[in-house]
């Protein structure tokens, strides 16, 4: 389910969690595109989903469903960090992308942006997207370079929009396979040249922060980076804004209740971000979501963590990767351990979900995991022992003490194979060695 810049109403929520409960299989998966994934519809229920989802106003246009992909800045206009607050382009952009039919044949992986200065939407690698570069003008980017001169906020959709049009023309010239703008030849080039503008326009302007009134708080994340889990960020307004973030993307419904506010914006980051909040908002959050079992703070173990859906969700995983990942964190955090950057858990070769940053892949084999950082490419064990230290091994990984991880004894728990005493959900596979190479192409999954 497409959800354009990732906002949503407290009335479109609800309508989500019904659907998920009564249809689906009670959970709600946010993705790295800042959408949602609703798993288990019985055969027909795709038809009874579309009716709710109309209703709720989330499904304008049934042809363009799969191409409504929109990241946008998650706190624009709120936090007193960018250029220009890019929230009335969201809807613009949504309603002008329905009201063309061509644009229909764009490729559901075909992304788009609206970034208002600075910066963090644009490392999800869109397609096209428009950065601001001052309060009333922007600049185009395709496939990440920025093409052309400034042009005003306001014509910003209509460019965008031209620049998609542009691809489909110079797909089909190029024999029509292309997904996405960088696989065509040339692509940001010739896609500039059949919009009759230059295809270099010089650097990107640096993020910055608009003026804003001196606060208390924290102004918001650093410009380019990711809201930060539970640290409350003061609004230009006085208000509070809130990041919750969401353990490897999945959310039960009873879960999923404690976003009933007004409204609330999914991030390409798997959190989610609860804005207009006053002190005692915030407070009363911060102790439901840590109550749930969300992440409410960024040295959180999960919070650099991603998976794919894994078993038994999807029928390509060798693995149940979410409760591999649960199981094997808790017991490096436990052990005094933690990776130097992200880790993502896939099911298999495919690596489904993957952030664009650069992260450690632990990819499921059928007979193990294979552990990929840089060009390093080990396969481990049966437990979450061997698992954990080899991740705690990585170059700039924080050390374990002495021999914490050399048995099941130091763990909180028994091996992954048969962890009842673990906390939260058990992993059913078995963790065994094997090896691949590191840059196995058959690795080069969507993300």
């Amino acid at each position: 389910m497409r959800i354009p810049g990732g906002i949503l109403t407290g009335p479109q929520w609800q309508a989500l969690i019904a659907a998920a409960d009564e249809l689906g299989n009670g959970q709600l998966e946010l993705t790295s595109r800042g959408n949602l994934q609703l798993r288990g519809l019985g055969i027909g229920d795709e038809v009874s989903l579309a009716t709710r989802l109309q209703n709720a106003g989330l499904l304008p246009s049934l042809a363009h469903e799969r191409v409504r992909n929109l990241l946008a800045s998650p706190l624009t206009g709120r936090d007193g960090v960018g250029q220009m607050d890019v929230r009335p382009l969201i809807a613009e952009f949504d309603r002008e992308l329905c009201a063309r039919p061509a644009l229909d044949e764009l490729s559901g992986r075909f992304l788009f942006a609206l970034d208002d200065g600075r910066g963090d939407v644009l490392a999800a690698e869109p397609d096209i997207a428009v950065t601001a570069t001052s309060p009333h003008t922007m600049r185009l980017l395709l496939a990440g370079q920025p093409v052309g001169a400034q042009c005003p906020g306001d014509a910003a959709v209509e460019l965008m929009l031209a620049a998609a049009e542009a691809f489909l023309v110079e797909r089909r010239a190029q024999g029509g396979t292309a997904w996405r703008l960088a696989e065509l030849t040339e692509g940001p080039g010739q896609v500039a040249a059949r919009l009759g503008i230059a295809d270099a326009a010089g650097p990107t302007p640096s993020p910055a922060h608009e003026p804003s009134p001196a606060h208390e708080s924290s102004p918001g994340p650093e410009p380019g980076a990711a809201p930060v889990p539970g640290r409350p960020i003061r609004q230009r307004d006085g208000a509070s804004a809130l990041v919750i973030g969401i353990p490897l993307g999945g959310l039960t419904t009873d879960q999923a209740k404690v976003f009933l506010r007004p409204q609330l914006i999914l991030t390409p980051w798997r959190s989610i971000v609860l804005p207009d909040l006053d002190t005692d908002d915030v407070t009363e959050l911060l102790a439901a979501c840590a109550g749930l079992g969300m992440i409410t703070d960024e040295f959180d173990p999960l919070s650099d963590v991603t998976a794919c859906t894994g078993r038994p969700g999807c029928a390509s995983a060798l693995a149940d990767v979410r409760a591999d990942a649960i199981t094997t964190h808790r017991a490096l955090t436990a052990a005094g351990g933690r990776p130097a950057i992200g880790v993502h858990w896939s099911g298999c070769a495919r690596r489904c979900g993957r952030p664009a940053d650069a992260v450690t892949d632990l990819i499921a084999t059928g007979s193990g995991y294979q552990v990929n950082s840089g060009d390093r490419s080990v396969g481990v064990g049966s437990t979450p022992a061997e698992l954990a230290t080899a991740l705690a091994a990585l170059p700039g990984a924080a050390a374990l003490p002495g021999a914490a991880l050399s048995g099941a004894a130091a763990l909180p728990g028994a091996a992954l194979s048969g962890a009842a005493a673990l906390p939260g959900p058990v992993a059913t596979s078995a963790l065994t060695a094997q090896s691949t190479p590191a840059n196995d192409p058959a690795l080069a999954g969507a993300s």
